[in-house]
């Protein structure tokens, strides 16, 4: 199991002793389809639901364990109404309009297991009557409109060249005044490009990068062995290839990984981060890859810029090169409907190249 599977599945094992025992039961049901990272996202769903049910008076209980199947068919269309008005007003941590899909899908998922799959002593269904099989729930983001948000806020042609090289060169001389600044940018500028290129050179998840380990790179063929989202064979890594550049960058920083990063000899990670008062490095996080890549993205102009934007950057470079198919399985998506997304990018940057006149 990777780094990030087993913190999630000890959190899911944790968070799923304070569901009721059906919720338990649901949750038992779909651990071998589903990764316990998003198991944990249903959890957390269903932890908000039952708080709203409790706090409504719709629910007697005096905690989320104890809510019964019974307040759960007696629920009405107007109830799953004000559910979803809650989701989309509450003062702390308003909801988007996909976040709010996503937590009914949740819903409907565990539903559709109590009345439809999940039986009682006498065969019967555990839960009678499914309010959640009356809800629609629209498709938010289309392919067109993701691509269409996407524009200006990802890099493209020079610009993942440059990106690399202003955070190897460029940073220094923005932050020459700020001696913390300069002295960690010194530090860690080579690992920083080395992330950046990799993502930018194959397209991988920031958990995909988080979770590699040094044996897990093919530096003769150009080749990576992740976990990749959505397998649950836990002993199969997929092979993705890298290309050119990201050898490089990556050479540069495993040269020094083990002296600068003081690496003890049981640590495999490939990315990693020595903490202050540490005395030895230990594999970098997810939240410390999504920060860096902010920090350098502002100072660069392009403040809209993220982790995961630097795999739209790739993925839209390469759709260029390659069919929708090969970028596909290059991205490791599930289905072409994905992968969509970067048709409507692509076709808007080959209509701005061909009216571009040369001299």
């Amino acid at each position: 199991m990777n780094v990030q599977k087993e913190v999630d599945r000890i959190k899911l094992d944790d968070k799923v002793l304070g569901m009721p025992w059906f919720v338990q039961q649901f949750i038992d049901y779909k651990l071998p389809d589903l990764s316990p990272s998003t198991l944990l996202e249903y959890v957390r769903d269903y932890e908000t639901f039952f708080n709203w049910l409790r706090g409504e008076g719709l629910s007697k209980a005096e905690a989320n364990k104890e809510v019964t199947l019974q307040e759960l068919e007696v629920l009405r269309m107007g109830d799953v109404v004000s559910y979803r008005i809650f989701l989309t007003t509450k003062r702390e941590g308003t909801n988007s309009r996909i976040t709010v899909s996503r937590k009914l899908s949740s819903l409907r998922s565990l539903f559709h297991y109590l009345s439809q799959i999940a039986e009682d002593e006498d065969f019967y269904p555990l839960l009678k009557r499914n309010i959640m099989a009356k809800i629609e729930i629209k498709r938010i983001h289309k392919p067109k409109d993701t691509a269409a948000k996407l524009k200006g806020k990802i890099l493209e042609e020079e610009e993942l060249l440059e990106f690399i090289g202003y955070i190897l060169e460029g940073y220094a001389k923005d932050v020459e005044k700020n001696k913390q600044a300069l002295y960690s940018h010194e530090q860690n500028k080579e690992r920083d490009a080395s992330i950046t290129s990799l993502i930018l050179n194959s397209g991988l998840r920031v958990s995909e990068v988080v979770n590699l380990n040094v044996d897990d790179i093919d530096m003769n063929n150009k080749l990576l062995y992740v976990y990749r989202k959505g397998n649950n064979d836990e002993t199969f890594k997929t092979p993705v290839y890298f290309r050119e550049q990201a050898k490089d960058d990556l050479n540069a920083y495993l040269n020094l990984r083990q002296t600068r990063y003081k690496a003890p000899k049981r640590e495999k990670a490939l990315f990693l981060a020595l903490a202050n008062g540490h005395t030895e490095g230990s594999r970098m996080t997810k939240r410390a890859m999504q920060a860096m890549i902010i920090k350098y993205a502002k100072r660069f102009g392009k403040p809209f810029l993220t982790v995961h934007k630097l795999r739209h950057s790739f993925a839209t470079d390469y759709y260029l090169q390659n069919d929708i198919y090969k970028t596909k399985e290059q991205l490791g998506h599930a289905s072409t409907e994905t992968t969509e997304v970067y048709a409507h990018l692509t076709d808007k940057t080959m209509s701005e190249a061909i009216e571009r006149r040369t001299d």
